[in-house]
């Protein structure tokens, strides 16, 4: 008996121009909104607003488990067989189906499946980090999704996050996890350098001042994937430093393709630079390493106490 023919694989770093996808991309990052402000409303605040994130999983994103009383709870994005599944800790759950879905209809559904599991919450529905927002239970217009373009999607966010993670063992300070904001759609992994930050000015569009204060209270480097828009319509890996230290801006970085795009403050690397590279992992990575090392130096980090040689598998760190 012979067997049924497989799908093809996705290819390893796949193309995502953001015009082929942006209905899209607009719905599904409400969506992911809807999902993250769940947790935000059962998460202890952890710095950084790091107890309120998404992260990559195989098959798509997670909350991880949310306090619920004595059980938990978590909510996936399944981008393989496009569903969504809310699974509690006493072995009660629910799914529902992505395609065909709008906002409004997506954030009725998950609520009365909460509500079904006897979790009781409400959250604040209107989104946030967006131009013009319209209140989820409202909102009718975002009710697209192109299956193929959100597998692609996933597959940039488990090979951006593989080489995040790889570049994160290098570090010995204070890193953040590599994590998913639903607020700005990018997946994310920020170094600090364990001295206390001037004041945010705030003043962050769509976002509480209070949130951009606390969210940058320390001295970093961030970086990260986004998906696109406004300034840099395609998507891109970028890094920052805040402060931005002087002389940050103007250091060479490498590959070849990154530059500082100063209408966001912060270096960009075209994703389709990294996706047509021989190889692509290792390109990612020399972005990572260089333009950290402009904020690092440029802000005369004490690198020696921070830095380590990158992890390998089964080998412990000497120290």
């Amino acid at each position: 008996m012979s067997k049924a023919p497989t799908a093809p694989s996705p290819a390893p770093w796949p193309e995502l121009p953001t015009a082929a996808w942006r209905d899209t991309y607009a719905t599904l990052h409400l969506w992911t909104q809807i999902v993250g402000k769940i947790r935000l409303a059962r998460s202890p605040w952890l710095n950084h607003s790091w107890h309120v994130t998404l992260y990559v999983t195989a098959r798509g994103l997670t909350t991880s488990p949310i306090p619920d009383g004595v059980r938990t709870f978590q909510i996936d994005f399944d981008f393989i067989d496009h569903s969504l599944q809310i699974s509690a800790s006493d072995g009660t759950s629910r799914q529902l189906a992505l395609p065909g879905q709008s906002v409004a209809s997506f954030y009725t559904a998950v609520m009365a499946a909460l509500a079904e599991l006897g979790i009781d919450l409400a959250i604040d529905d209107l989104p946030n980090e967006l131009p013009d927002p319209i209140r989820f239970s409202e909102d009718t217009r975002h009710a697209s999704y192109d299956p193929d373009a959100v597998q692609r999607f996933h597959q940039i966010l488990v090979n951006a996050d593989r080489v995040f993670k790889q570049f994160r063992t290098g570090f010995l300070g204070k890193a953040s996890p590599v994590h998913f904001f639903w607020g700005s759609f990018d997946l994310a992994v920020t170094r600090f350098s364990g001295r206390r930050a001037p004041r945010h000015p705030g003043g962050v569009p769509h976002l509480s001042d209070a949130v951009a204060c606390e969210a940058y209270s320390h001295e970093e480097s961030s970086a990260g994937f986004w998906p696109g828009g406004g300034a840099i319509d395609y998507p891109a890996f970028y890094s920052y430093a805040y402060p931005e230290p002087a002389g940050f801006r103007a250091t060479p970085v490498s590959p070849g393709a990154a530059f500082f795009s100063e209408a966001l403050g912060e270096f960009i690397l075209p994703y389709d630079a990294v996706r047509t590279a021989a190889e692509p992992d290792q390109a990612l990575l020399e972005f990572l390493q260089s333009t950290y090392e402009a904020a690092a130096d440029n802000a005369k980090w004490d690198r020696d106490a921070l830095e380590c040689s990158p992890g390998q598998p089964g080998i412990v760190r000497v120290v």
